[in-house]
Formats: C-alpha cells, structure tokens, sequence
C-alpha cells in the first residue's frame, strides 16, 4: 500500500503542531507501509518526499491563490497512490482533486477548522472566504475523517453537520517520547538570562488569538513577584496581534522583573531544557484542538495549567496531570471569553495555587510524563491510522 501525504510543513519547515504530527506520523507510519510526502517549500534530501513552490504567474498573489497553485501541481502527482491524505486546507484542495482525478479515496485530518478560526480574516483578507471554501467542500466529500481529539470530532459535526458521524474517527495527537523529555542544561538557562532558583510560569506557541497569550499576559500581572514567566513566543499572524502582545509585554516588564521573551524558534534540544527549569506549563488558548505543546510539556515532566476548551481535557487529566480552567465562551466562532476579566482572573488564580505548591506541582509533572507514555505513543498513532487507510481500499 503506497499513501501519499500532503502538507504545507515538513522538515526542516516546521512552525506549528500540523507540522510536527505529520513529520512524526510519516515516520511511524514508514514502519509498515509506503509513505510518499508532497510538501510546501524548498527541495528536501529525504527520500520520497517531493517539495512544491507556487507558479511564478502567482509570485504577489492573494496567498490562498498561491496555495492553489500548489495543490494543482500535487494533485497532477497523485497517480498511483492507494489513498491520499493531507492535513489542513493548504492541502485540503491537492487532496480532493488529486481523488477525483485519480480516482483514489481522501482522508482529512482536522488540525483546526477555519469556522472556528475567524480572525484569520486579518491574515488572509478574502482569501479566509476561499481558504474557507477549500475546507468546507475537501471535508464534505472526503472519504474519512479524522479529528485529533473528541472535542474537534464534535466541532466538526457541528461546523459541517451534512459530513456523517460514521466517517468521523477520533486519533489522538502524538509525542516522541524518545526525543521529549527531561534535559538539564544551564547553559541554555543562563543565554536566555532564566534565573533556576524563582518558581516560573512556561508559556509556548505561536503569536495568534487562538493561543490566548493576551490574557495570559494579564493575567501575568496578578502572580506572586517571584514568579518568572517565560514566553517562547514568536511567528505572529498579523503586525496588529504582534503590537499587541508587544505593548503588554512591555508594560509587565515596567512593573516586575523575570519577563522573559524568547522570539526564537528553540532547537527541541534547548526548548526541553526551558520546559524542565519550569514550574508550570500554561495553556491560556481558546481554540486548540488537542494542543502538542501540552505533550511536549508533560513528557518534559511539566504540570499543565490549561484552558477547558476543545481537545485540552482530554490531554489535561484535572488535579492529576494539572489543572483545568473553566471559560464561558462566544458563540460566534471566536471563541472570545464571554467575560475576559473573570477568566484572566481565574487563570492567575489557579496558576497561583499550582505555583504555591511545588511538591504537588511535581507530582502532577511525573503522571504527565506517564500520561504521555500511556496514551499518546506515534506507534499506537499510526497503528490506528493505517486501520482508516485499509478499510478504504
């Protein structure tokens, strides 16, 4: 059986947690079956895995235009594969019509939905409606569906309830438990001025509305002042979002000290040895389908303090692997809190309790780590998903 995966991120253009589930399902999936990779961006070395730039004539064009470039060029490649699977509407599209050209079955997997993703209209201005289109209509006629956790298998019937329930399977996100554990460095400490002996609140993920970092950053303003925050923060998805989160960094940064922003992309070497000199791990989003970074945090030994939203409970066992935060949100697909001040209230509070404690913090850091292992192996991942692609062909 030969698959062919499509996506925008792979190695070594990673910058989000799509990019980092295909890498690692790709790999675990190699155990068994013929796994092609057709990828967004430069050449790659790896074998079986084929990069695509947009056509020329669209160099400037409305990026969702340029994404479809893309897609025709995979869909032309398709021929010869058993199914085909692409992840996110960049891939959506290469996917559909590579299955209707080629006559091959689709599977989508669910990272996010652009329903309940709205702001991105900042980023993509017109192209939100098409990026939109793209998903509505790949997920509607493809052959499964896969939701990264039971919160989005729901958000999916809900945001396209012509899509039966029968073609809506629940596989979890992953972590490689080899490479995502603890690591003790000083060094890494020390270039990033992260003092050991404060109790410190770990933030990371990219800088857009649905990580919720705005909030954080106020709630910030409530903790104890020998709590150190550390932000692994960057790749904003507008200049407005980035002024934003700028100002407030700032303006925490006059009132206390221990602000620590980190804009860089960390090797998984350095970002393991942040996650380890930490207190606690902080998961403010308002949309997150599952949420790797909570894996990544929890096999590194760290308790999560997250949002009680999308797939976070799933990952989030309350008062055994952290502590869950109730929001009451909008409706209207933002995911807003209804009452903003309440919540950044309750996530400072129940960040304050986490950090008051540190041998119970401790404690709940090591049935991450065994969470992890218990749950959310790759192997049992692609195990799983290999049962989808077979009961398709």
């Amino acid at each position: 059986m030969r698959v062919d995966v499509i996506t925008r991120e792979y190695p070594p253009e990673i910058y989000g947690g799509a990019g980092v589930h295909v890498a690692e399902l790709v790999k675990a999936l190699r155990v068994n079956i013929d796994v092609v990779v057709r990828a967004f961006g430069q050449p790659r070395d790896e074998k079986d895995v084929f990069s695509y730039r947009p056509p020329a004539e669209l160099q400037g064009a409305n990026a969702t235009l340029s994404t479809l470039g893309v897609d025709l060029q995979i869909a032309n490649d398709l021929g010869g594969a058993d199914v085909v699977h692409s992840h996110t509407w960049y891939a959506n599209a290469a996917g559909q019509l590579g299955s209707m050209l080629h006559g091959i079955p689709h599977v989508v997997t669910a990272h996010s939905l652009e329903p309940l993703r709205p702001w991105k209209a900042e980023q993509l201005g017109g192209g939100y409606r098409l990026s939109s289109y793209i998903e509505k209509s790949a997920f509607e006629s493809a052959d499964s569906v896969i939701a990264v956790s039971n919160g989005m298998r729901n958000d999916i019937l809900r945001s396209y309830p012509s899509i039966s329930e029968d073609r809506v399977s629940v596989v979890y996100n992953g972590i490689d438990l080899e490479k995502w554990k603890p690591v003790r460095d000083d060094a890494v400490l020390a270039h990033w001025g992260i003092d050991t002996s404060r109790p410190s609140v770990v933030f990371v993920g990219r800088i857009t509305r649905q990580k919720g970092l705005p909030y954080l950053l106020r709630a910030a303003a409530q903790l104890a002042p020998d709590v150190q925050l550390v932000l692994c923060a960057g790749a904003p998805d507008t200049p407005e979002i980035m002024a934003e989160v700028t100002a407030l960094v700032h303006e925490l940064q006059q009132t206390r000290s221990g602000v620590i922003w980190i804009p860089e992309l960390l090797s998984q070497h350095d970002l393991s040895a942040v996650l380890t000199s930490g207190t606690v791990f902080v998961c403010p989003s308002v949309y997150e389908p599952l949420g790797i970074v909570n894996l990544e945090a929890m096999a590194c030994g760290l308790p999560v303090v997250g949002t009680a939203t999308g797939g976070i409970p799933e990952v989030v066992d309350e008062g055994v692997t952290g502590r869950l935060v109730q929001i009451d949100q909008a409706t209207d697909g933002t995911g807003t809190p209804v009452d903003p001040e309440r919540f950044v209230r309750d996530l400072a509070g129940t960040l304050t309790d986490v950090l008051a404690d540190p041998d119970e913090a401790r404690r709940m850091g090591a049935a991450g780590r065994l969470r992890a292992e218990s749950t959310f192996s790759w192997k049992q991942i692609a195990e799983e998903t290999e049962r989808i692609y077979r009961s398709l062909i």
